[in-house]
């Protein structure tokens, strides 16, 4: 069972009903919420809500940790296998896609290619033309060129830049990709949409609830441990934010604002990135999915 949606849809509610309705085990797929660091500013679920059915995933990563897809399919692989060898459902919910479409479509084995190599291949394309990198491409991956149109510059580019750097062939390389924990085949999704302005509404209120809830200790205490900026837990949203308030650069109220904000441009982001990438997902309304999934 795969449940996703926009923060502040209702996902972490609906989940946990349906754990204790039938026996299933609750499987964080939110980057924000991996992070012990980050329970309140994340809506992470409360240690109450936990002890009503069993959840995994959560809290289990520190905020120093750049955590990473590969490392979240690793864990979550084991959570699947433990939750099947229980008899048991599981149930992942959360937000982030990538997540999901790692989940259901693997990763791919591909290294990462040197900033060099990359900008060389760009730099050739715009100035010889998508031809001449394909002819180049013909030359180092005959089949690869062969499967592409010529006049396909991303898909040229990235085989060209991929062959170049590993000395092998981009299909080489997706060969040997691992299969996918759990295929999307046969598998329930469902992707909660709420109405945007109520969606938004649930944001604001939630992120005031969040300061008078603790968030802004919890982050105080994230800023005293003087971590790398650019970590992911420390660009949570309204994390970069309360801690410019901690230095004096912003009131709380302004600070407060940014953070609400940049929750509903992730939002929408999330609608977006849904739809465009993993449109095998069934769009439901929250009370649809209630309804459907408990028949309520």
């Amino acid at each position: 069972m795969l449940i996703a949606g926009p923060t502040a849809s209702g996902k972490s509610a609906l989940a946990l009903r349906l754990a204790q309705a039938r026996d299933g085990v609750v499987i964080n797929t939110d980057s924000m919420q991996m992070y012990r660091d980050l329970r309140i500013i994340t809506a992470r679920p409360t240690a109450e809500e936990e002890a009503l059915a069993a959840h995994r995933l959560y809290g289990s990563v520190d905020a120093a940790v750049n955590f990473s897809a590969g490392a979240y399919v690793e864990a979550a692989a084991g959570a699947l296998a433990e939750a099947r060898a229980a008899g048991r459902l599981p149930i992942f919910v959360g937000g982030t896609g990538l997540y999901f479409k790692a989940l259901t479509r693997g990763l791919s084995a591909v290294p990462p290619v040197a900033a060099e190599v990359r900008d060389a291949v760009r730099l050739r394309l715009d100035r010889d033309g998508v031809l001449a990198l394909h002819a180049e491409l013909a030359r180092h991956d005959p089949a690869g060129a062969a499967r592409l149109a010529p006049a396909d510059r991303s898909r040229i580019a990235r085989a060209l830049e991929v062959v170049l750097a590993t000395g092998r062939p981009l299909a080489d390389w997706h060969n040997q990709a691992p299969p996918p924990p759990l295929p999307s085949e046969g598998v329930v999704a469902v992707f909660l949409a709420p109405e945007r302005e109520a969606l938004y509404g649930r944001i604001d209120a939630r992120f005031a609830a969040m300061l008078q809830a603790g968030a802004l200790e919890e982050v105080a205490a994230l800023a005293a441990r003087n971590l790398d900026p650019l970590l992911p837990a420390m660009k949570a949203h309204g994390v970069p934010a309360l801690i410019r308030h901690f230095r004096g650069e912003l009131s709380l109220e302004e600070a407060a604002a940014i953070g609400a904000a940049d929750t509903r441009h992730y939002a929408k982001r999330q609608f977006t990135w849904f739809r465009h990438q993993l449109p095998e997902f069934r769009w439901v309304t929250p009370e649809q999915a209630e309804s459907g999934l408990l028949g309520t």
